[in-house]
Parts: C-alpha cells; structure tokens; sequence
C-alpha cells in the first residue's frame, strides 16, 4: 500500500512539475506588470498569497491602473465564480474539518482541481489535492517574487506561449476522464459552449454558460422511452404454481371416481 502511494505522490509530482514551471513563468510576467502599473511591492506580493487568481489579478491591476478599483473587486468575484462546481465536485477531498476547507477552498485552482478528479475518489484524490495545491500556491508566489525583482525582463506569457501551457495541461489532466460517451458529449457541448460565449460575454461567464450542458443527459433521459429490456416481465411462480394445483385437483377427481 505504502509503494502504491509513493508511486501515486511521484506521478503527482511530475506532473505539477510541469504545469508549476509555466506558473512561475506566468507569476513572475505578473509581479513585474504589477510593479511596472504602480502597484507597490508590498501589495502585489499580498494580491498573489490572499487572492491567488492569476486570471483575476492580471485584470484587477489592469482595472486598479485605470482608477477602477470597484471594477476591479467585481470583475475578479465574477471571473471566480467557477470555484463554486469546482468545491461541489471536489466533495470530501478537502477533508472534514473547517480549517481543512477553508485552506483547500483558498488553494482550489483550475489546475488543482483537474490533478484530484483524475484520481480515484478517497484517500489518494485528497493526497493529490493537496499536493498540487500546495505546490503550485508556492510557484505562483515564488514566481510573482521573482517578477518583482526582475521588472520589465519577466516579458509577456504571451509572447512565450505560456498562455497556452495552462489549457494545454488542463486538457491532458481531463481528457482520461472522459470514458463514456454520454460524459464526453458532455464536455464537447460545454466546450462548445464555452467557446462560442467568451466574444460575447465578460471573462468568467463563458465557463459559467458551459455549466448548461450538465442538462443534456437530464434532458434525453426524461425524453427517451423505457427500453424492452427495461420491463421486468411478470414473474411465472404464480401461473406454475396455479398449474400444479389445477393438476392436483384432476388426480384427486380420479382417484374419487375409480
């Protein structure tokens, strides 16, 4: 057991290894675009340890630069909002007690929650959990020191590519949980979905829209008649056994009139 969970923890580990190195890139881009807004020291390396939301912090600096704090609050509650199915689906992952939540809930991220619903639920989905979010909590803020030190020469995520590291490694952590048909029609619709809304709609809602096609399997099984196979037949004991007392009464008769 003890082997199975070091092999489980080093997978683990390798593989937030790899998306941690795209998150330091990007911590790093953000603590010098901070920096170089007029953010002080000290609040940028605040925003990256107490929000934690790189999506969410790129546009409130933005929003903060153009003397839009409000906008700013708003905008990152709305953008955020998708950590309310990520805490449904995680479930007991993050362990029973307040403090364990309340940790876990500060620590749930795209990436976090991808690498503990690709385990099998129990202990080794929680061990995943927390392993994740730990590390990569820990590169984003090493990365957002680094950009604060290092200014101007961080350079733009997208300009190196790594704005796409993140979805590329989301659909690497996803894509083994799609083994039914129904689940991935599922998530093509709501990629779909997804895809189609984010011209249209504030940053955050889009993932929000995807939501709607948890629907879909609600919807055709409501719609679909019962299958053949689905209607029990009526048990036979009862028409056998009216059968042997029928038979019984016949030998009686006989016996009777011999």
């Amino acid at each position: 057991m003890r082997t199975a969970y070091r092999t489980g923890d080093a997978r683990v580990l390798r593989d937030v290894a790899a998306i941690g190195a795209a998150m330091l890139a990007v911590g790093a881009s953000f603590g010098a675009v901070a920096v170089a807004a007029g953010l002080p020291v000290w609040a940028t390396l605040a925003m990256s340890a107490v929000v934690y939301a790189g999506g969410a912090q790129f546009m409130a600096v933005g929003l903060v630069a153009a003397g839009s704090p409000l906008a700013a609050v708003l905008a990152g509650l709305l953008l955020n909002a998708r950590h309310l199915p990520f805490g449904l689906a995680l479930g007991g992952a993050l362990g029973s007690r307040r403090a364990h939540r309340l940790l876990g809930s500060h620590l749930m991220t795209d990436e976090a929650t991808a690498f503990a619903l690709a385990r099998p639920a129990g202990p080794e989905r929680r061990r995943a959990f927390w392993l994740a979010g730990v590390l990569l909590f820990l590169a984003w803020n090493a990365g957002t020191a680094l950009g604060v030190l290092a200014g101007g020469a961080a350079g733009d995520p997208a300009t190196l590519g790594l704005d796409a590291a993140f979805p590329a490694g989301l659909a690497a952590l996803l894509l083994p949980s799609l083994r039914d048909r129904e689940t991935r029609r599922v998530a093509l619709l709501g990629a779909g979905l997804a895809v189609l809304a984010t011209p249209l709609l504030p940053a955050g809602l889009p993932v929000l829209l995807a939501l709607a096609a948890l629907a879909l399997p609600l919807l055709a099984r409501r719609r679909s008649p019962a299958a053949p196979g689905d209607v029990k037949p009526e048990p036979p004991h009862r028409e056998a056994a009216s059968d042997e007392a029928a038979d019984g009464r016949s030998v009686r008769a006989g016996e009777v009139s011999c």
